[in-house]
């Protein structure tokens, strides 16, 4: 249609590259140091990095998300985020940003793969029963962090997966540093935030965050994209989730949902894209079809 902004989904010039659940093998992993080795996250405000130009002294929220986006039904929620911005400010006004490119629906009481599976609460959990934008945090393997934001729903939440680098990417390339082998290679900008663990280590997203409100949090939230299109059907895969082969049937809907050929998206599935083309939904998926953005095969991940 005439006059209608064109998409610009896939990495842009200022980026030019860019769940619950409990396994050994892991895409968004990297158990390359020991738990004695691991640097405790830095500040962003020691970090060496450009100014966000969207920083002023009363930050311009006009794109912030509030609380009405994110009261719906979680696989609405999930979709919803695709395209939207994950803000993290620092202490010293340096914002981090990455845009969102895939996202993990929990359904609550009825999703044997989620942690609210049969209506459990427990302290951990919490926050998938809180207001629609309840941030949750928690752990994996007592190093690593994820992070969730509650939906509609009891006990229903989305796990942000993946996003693209779009400002900060010399604070991210440090903290994600922090996390890995003295010495290793550098990491392109498409992998610093692939994986649930990684966007959290790249945004400094503590533990402490868990329980907080996204649509209303100063050191965190979302926003519109003001430079692109919502993302549209033909844009969005819609994939099994992984990592949770031991839940059944459960492991096989198709509720892990990302953007269609970006390169920040952790896990490809090249027989979900398939047929969603043809228009139609996976609802089966043998291990042949899932591969990841390093080649290897049914990675799992917490």
């Amino acid at each position: 249609m005439s006059g209608r902004k064109r998409k610009t989904l896939a990495p842009t010039a200022a980026g030019p590259e860019q769940t619950v659940n409990r396994s050994k093998n892991q895409t968004d992993l990297e158990p390359k140091a020991t738990p004695a080795k691991l640097i405790k996250p830095i500040q962003c405000n020691n970090v060496e990095t450009e100014r966000s130009h969207y920083f002023t002294p009363k930050t311009d929220m006009q794109h912030r998300l509030g609380a009405d986006f994110f009261n719906q039904p979680c696989i609405s929620l999930a979709k919803a985020f695709l395209g939207k911005v994950l803000v993290r400010m620092c202490e010293d006004g340096i914002e981090l940003r990455g845009r969102i490119v895939e996202t993990e629906a929990y359904l609550g009481g009825e999703d044997k793969a989620s942690h609210s599976a049969g209506g459990k609460r427990t302290e951990r959990n919490t926050a998938m029963f809180m207001k629609p934008g309840t941030i949750y945090v928690y752990p994996i393997y007592g190093i690593y962090l994820c992070m969730n934001v509650s939906s509609e729903g009891e006990g229903a939440a989305v796990l942000l997966r993946s996003l693209e680098p779009m400002q900060g990417q010399p604070a991210m390339r440090q903290l994600r540093a922090a996390r890995r082998k003295e010495g290793a290679r550098q990491l392109k900008d498409k992998e610093l935030c692939n994986g649930p663990s990684k966007l959290c280590q790249a945004l400094n997203i503590p533990r402490c965050f868990d329980r907080r409100d996204l649509a209303s949090d100063p050191e965190v939230w979302l926003e519109r994209d003001s430079n692109t299109d919502p993302a549209e059907a033909e844009d969005i895969v819609s994939a099994p989730r992984v990592g949770i082969e031991s839940h059944g049937e459960w492991a096989k809907k198709p509720w892990r949902f990302y953007l269609r050929g970006h390169p920040c998206v952790s896990v490809v599935n090249k027989e979900a894209e398939r047929l969603s083309l043809s228009g139609k939904v996976m609802n089966n998926l043998g291990p042949s079809g899932v591969q990841s953005d390093t080649g290897r095969h049914n990675v799992k991940r917490t």
